[in-house]
């Protein structure tokens, strides 16, 4: 095989409202994601495709290069043999493919074609792969495929968090936007001036995905009551902490909907749990490590139950950043470490605790009816002043959420 250069331009082609082509001739990579060719500008036509051994290397009008491995190509053949035409999953299987052995030999690729919008390949065996040029160029290897999500941004001193018109977000697809944004950016949300409805807050949910079932059951109520078995359910002050984190996989965001709120005191308290776990790193290192690499036990027990794990107070992911936060002071198991580890790991959760205090990286406020407060659990730690059920009644319904569906439903409005 030699180089192939483009032809003549072809005409662009715009894509639909989900990423797909608009006229019968366009390319569709059964993708909802879009994946217009740079708006359709001359500087994102493919020019040239030259074989490289197992792999082929395309060129575009803008000086932008990629290497394909042609297993790689063949594996993302998009034509309805390849790819379900509804569901858009794959059906090729590359396990019982000979192309294997035909690319040791050089002779997997019959035939390249190469237009500005697309790129076409006949195998050896006959099949016919054809690319959208945009969506080689956005997928191109080495090259990181743009996000639709925020990244999580640090609470700095002064922080506070955004506020969404419940009318808004019930209503405008840039009203959740802006809310599911500040959520997974910031960890922390509100949205004001809702209805004082009893469950509003599971119809705000329901905009988004299922909520997570717990031992607490679905949603609940926030409100003292006889004999409870959290202390959330009572009227004393609550530590910054988050939620149950005895489970392995403890609840991402949670939901707070405020319909009651006239007793005295009860006002809530929030801080960036990332932001303290790295103010940790940087100035007691020693103290980070011995929390982010030693396991201990959380459990949670009443009459029905009795849930427990094993995890680090500071969980890192693969490049060594705060993924989750597990502090929960009331359902700490008995700390089972050896006795040369026991002293080390209390100065160090109290040199956390120190930095979870930091008055700087403090939110505080206090919930009006018909205001709800979201949250990241795994992130952010929240807590609150005692209040004296005595003054007037304070109610707040609560939910949770799995991250997923708010990433997902971020992805469907970005379209």
């Amino acid at each position: 095989m030699s180089a192939i250069d483009a032809p003549e331009k072809a005409p662009a082609h715009d894509n639909g409202p989900f990423g797909e082509p608009t006229d019968d001739t366009a390319v569709e990579m059964a993708e909802l994601r879009r994946y217009r060719r740079g708006e359709a500008t001359p500087d994102s036509d493919l020019i040239a495709a030259e074989p490289q051994g197992r792999r082929l290397s395309l060129r575009w009008a803008n000086g932008d290069t990629g290497e394909f491995p042609l297993m790689w190509l063949r594996d993302h053949c998009a034509c309805a043999a390849c790819r379900h035409p509804m569901t858009r999953e794959r059906l090729y299987k590359l396990m019982d493919d000979p192309l294997w052995a035909s690319l040791d030999r050089g002779d997997a690729v019959a035939q390249i074609d190469v237009a500005a919008d697309r790129l076409t390949l006949v195998w050896a065996d006959g099949h016919v792969s054809r690319f959208d040029a945009g969506w080689l160029h956005q997928r191109r290897p080495g090259h990181e495929l743009e996000s639709l999500l925020p990244p999580a941004r640090p609470w700095c001193e002064g922080f506070r968090p955004e506020h969404v018109a419940h009318a808004d977000f019930a209503e405008t697809d840039a009203g959740r936007t802006r809310w599911v944004t500040a959520v997974l950016r910031d960890g922390l949300a509100l949205l004001d001036d809702g209805p004082r409805e009893l469950e509003t807050v599971s119809r705000i949910a329901e905009r988004i995905g299922p909520m997570r079932s717990t031992n607490f059951g679905g949603r609940f109520d926030v409100q003292s009551k006889p004999n409870p078995n959290n202390a959330a359910y009572t009227a004393i002050g609550l530590e910054l902490h988050t939620d149950l984190p005895n489970w392995r996989q403890p609840p991402d965001i949670q939901l707070l909907y405020c319909l009651e709120n006239a007793a005295q005191g009860g006002e809530s308290s929030f801080t960036d749990g990332f932001a303290a776990a790295e103010a940790l790193r940087l100035r007691a290192p020693e103290a980070f490590q011995i929390l982010a690499r030693t396991p201990i036990d959380f459990r949670f027990q009443d009459e029905g139950h009795d849930i427990a794990v094993r995890e680090p107070i500071i969980d890192l992911d693969a490049d060594g950043r705060p993924r989750e936060i597990r502090f929960n002071n009331w359902i700490r198991d008995t700390l089972s470490l050896p006795a040369d580890v026991i002293e080390a790991w209390y100065a160090a959760y109290r040199e956390f605790w120190q930095e979870l205090r930091d008055p700087a990286r403090r939110v505080e406020l206090t919930l009006a009816p018909g205001q709800m407060v979201a949250f990241d659990n795994r992130r952010v730690l929240h807590g609150r002043n005692a209040f004296d059920p005595n003054t007037g009644k304070r109610h707040l319904q609560g939910l949770y959420l799995d991250r997923d569906m708010l990433e997902s439903h971020l992805r469907v409005l970005s379209r």
